[in-house]
């Protein structure tokens, strides 16, 4: 039985959980059936309808609902005769890249425009199944074909303003012609010299006059220019601080893209409208050049830019970023050495497929040359190297696993807890290494356990966090969407971790209740370091980010060149980090503002340790740095003829770390000599944990060892 719509309000209960919803099977009109639900926005819900009139044949359209939910009657009836003055205009519109209206009506507090069913993805859903960046010809011809509708709204009489242009409002109608169309006409509002009304439409997307009431053409023009930046960089404008596009103009998140794009976007990001380009017409016209000079063949809209090969195995750890001079003092040896990174490794399926995008970050990125840096006197900087050392270590006790190690461990009173890439999490006795108990997951463990409350905390390559007691036995678990590589920090009952789904979460310590999540531009590897009312972690996107502890949101993020995996530490009032761009930075902890910055070789992925007011931090370079923390002047630095990806360890005599070479090095902090070294059979990512002057660190050749420090 057909069921009528007399009285909306009685199918409340069969709408699922919002009860505004109207179920399948409910007719409007006498007419209009619903079949399901398209989406549901603000104003009210999208329904995909069949039309009964065509008896035939199977007609499908699209019910655009707006719902008013004022109390005041007369309010109501105001907003009922807005909306058919309007939709008497939007009737009449005729144009391809418009879905056709072909109805519209009103029933109780609810207002309809009956549309065109356009099939097909909408951009947004286009950008996020598309591995590396779109093709910027691809996304200029979207542009112009944009600002082909623009054109034609602005030029009615009067002129109508769309007022909600994103990502979501485009339909990809034919993907082999490249073909779109705008819709949800919802909010679309004829325009009047000097008119205002409601602010209307998606904080991020939106113009700056939007927000005061005030409906203008170039509003329209605004908003086409931060949906091609999203198109573009991946770089969601409702993620960041308003109105913040000038800071990472495209070509800086995608240098792929020419110069002329780069410009066109921008100035139709201005923050006046008397700066932006006059009309949807000026804009397409610049698109339009800038397509003619970008010379690529249309070739679809779902096509990446740029891919890695399938079975690339690049990491940030072995990726060797573009040749770069070196300094005097500091002759860069070839990189990577030979027969490293060893067969196998990193595992099969690290990083995941198509990350990084091939040739992120750019050649000669960041754009502007930094300032000179004053001259060093090699031999203040070289610290003493021995060319021998005997090989007197020898040690206390060592654990042999059934696969490397990278993993850096973590101690109580009593154990050790390290995890392996056999999946596992093992308890080991202090004192003697003998076997306690294992944990497994269904992947690879390279994060360093916390332990809390008699809880070890990891995460794992399997993409969740664990929560296991000091006795094996599991507490809780909380599952992310991508492999975890950054090492929970638990603070205040709450731990902080991020994952390669590009969030940072901050889950109860106790339950592994999700509070917040924190979503940055790309896979967060680095371990959060936790401030007064901040939390302060690296991304792979090339961004250190400042997070309100207790809320989630960015308080400001600090840019580099490339990847941070480094972990961040906090000194006095400033973060110090390092990053894949080969600097290391110290960064005001409050503002975000850099305070010194410290060239390096090649990339830096170790963590810096503060102490005494000097920086210890190694580098992909070979060199291991010794830097005081206030000036940024390096004190001293010592050529280990290794690369260092392992962050140190620090005692008030020695400093310790791995290297690629597989071995453990121990150099003193009073006359920089090195003092001893220990030979592994791998390469040594794990960083060294110092305990009652016993040194426990793990290596690729599967052993977990105990060292006299």
């Amino acid at each position: 039985m057909v069921v009528e719509t007399q009285r909306l309000e009685d199918f409340g209960s069969q709408g699922g959980d919002n009860e505004n919803i109207l179920p399948k099977g409910a007719v409007l009109q006498s007419r209009y059936e619903v079949v399901k639900v398209l989406g549901v926005g603000g104003m009210g819900a999208v329904y995909l309808a069949q039309d009964l009139r065509f008896s035939g044949v199977t007609r499908y359209c699209a019910l655009k609902e707006m719902v008013s939910t004022t109390p005041d009657p007369q309010i109501r009836r105001l907003a009922v005769q807005n909306f058919m003055r309007e939709a008497n205009l939007l009737v009449q519109l005729h144009h391809q890249g418009i879905p056709q209206i072909y109805d519209f009506f009103t029933e109780s507090i609810r207002s309809y425009l009956v549309m065109e069913y356009v099939e097909g993805e909408n951009l947004e859903e286009v950008l996020e199944n598309t591995e590396g960046m779109l093709k910027e010809d691809v996304v200029l011809d979207w542009g112009i074909q944009v600002c082909d509708v623009l054109i034609y709204l602005h030029s009615q009489n009067p002129a109508i303003v769309f007022r909600d242009l994103k990502p979501s409002n485009i339909m990809l109608r034919d993907p082999a012609q490249n073909k779109i169309a705008l819709i949800d006409f919802g909010i679309a509002k004829a325009f009047e010299a000097g008119q205002k009304g409601t602010m209307i439409g998606t904080e991020g997307y939106s113009p700056p006059e939007q927000y005061k009431g005030v409906v203008d053409p170039r509003g329209d023009v605004y908003a086409l220019g931060a949906t091609l930046h999203h198109l573009l960089t991946k770089r969601d404008p409702r993620l960041e601080p308003p109105f913040t596009f000038h800071e990472e103009p495209p070509r800086l998140l995608n240098p792929s893209l020419s110069e002329d794009t780069n410009v066109a976007v921008m100035k139709a990001l201005e923050y006046e409208p008397d700066n932006r380009y006059a009309s949807a017409q000026a804009f397409k016209d610049i698109l339009s050049a800038a397509l003619k000079k970008d010379g690529s063949a249309l070739t679809g809209a779902v096509a990446p830019t740029q891919v890695l090969p399938p079975n690339s195995t690049s990491t940030a750890i072995l990726t060797e970023p573009p040749p770069a001079p070196p300094l005097q003092t500091s002759p860069v040896q070839p990189y990577p050495q030979q027969g490293y990174p060893p067969q196998g490794y990193p595992p099969q399926g690290y990083p995941p497929q198509g990350y990084p995008p091939q040739g992120y970050p750019p050649q000669g990125y960041p754009p502007q040359p930094y300032p000179p840096y004053p001259s060093m006197n090699a031999a203040d900087l070289m610290g003493e190297v021995e060319d021998e050392f005997a090989d007197s270590i020898i040690p206390i006790w060592k654990f042999k696993c059934e696969d490397e190690v990278r993993g850096s461990p973590r101690a109580d009173d009593k154990k050790l807890y390290i995890g392996v890439y056999d999946n596992n999490v093992y308890a080991l006795d202090l004192k003697d290494g003998s076997f306690q108990w294992k944990y497994p997951t269904e992947g690879g463990i390279p994060t360093k356990p916390c332990v809390y409350k008699g809880n070890v905390i990891f995460g794992s390559e399997d993409r969740v966090v664990y929560a296991v007691s000091t006795a094996g036995r599991l507490v809780w678990t909380c599952p992310t969407e991508g492999r975890i590589r950054s090492s929970p920090t638990v603070e205040f009952d709450h731990a902080f971790f991020g994952s390669d789904d590009h969030k940072l979460y901050a889950v109860n310590a106790q339950s592994g209740r999700i509070i917040w999540k924190f979503e940055a531009l790309g896979p967060i590897r680095s371990t959060p370091t936790l401030g007064d009312e901040m939390v302060y972690v690296g991304s792979e996107d090339g961004h250190l980010y400042a997070i309100d502890m207790s809320t989630g949101k960015s308080r400001w993020k600090f840019r580099t060149g490339r990847g941070i995996t480094s972990s961040p530490t906090l000194v006095e009032n400033f973060i110090i980090v390092g990053s894949s761009d080969r600097h290391i930075y110290s960064v005001d902890a409050k503002t975000g503002y850099t305070a010194w910055r410290v060239r390096t070789g090649q990339a830096v992925i170790s963590s810096p340790v503060v102490a005494d007011g000097t920086i210890y931090v190694g580098g992909v370079d070979k060199y291991f740095y010794a830097i005081d923390a206030r000036g940024g002047k390096v004190q001293w630095k010592v050529n280990i003829e290794s690369q260092i990806v392992s962050t140190p360890a620090v005692t008030n005599e020695a400093v310790f770390f791995g290297t690629s070479a597989g071995e453990v090095v121990s150099i003193s902090r009073r006359d920089r000599k090195i003092r001893w070294k220990f030979k592994t059979d791998g390469p040594i990512p794990s960083s060294p944990l110092v305990v009652d002057g016993v040194v426990y660190i793990g290596s690729t050749d599967h052993y977990v060892y105990a060292l006299p420090a």
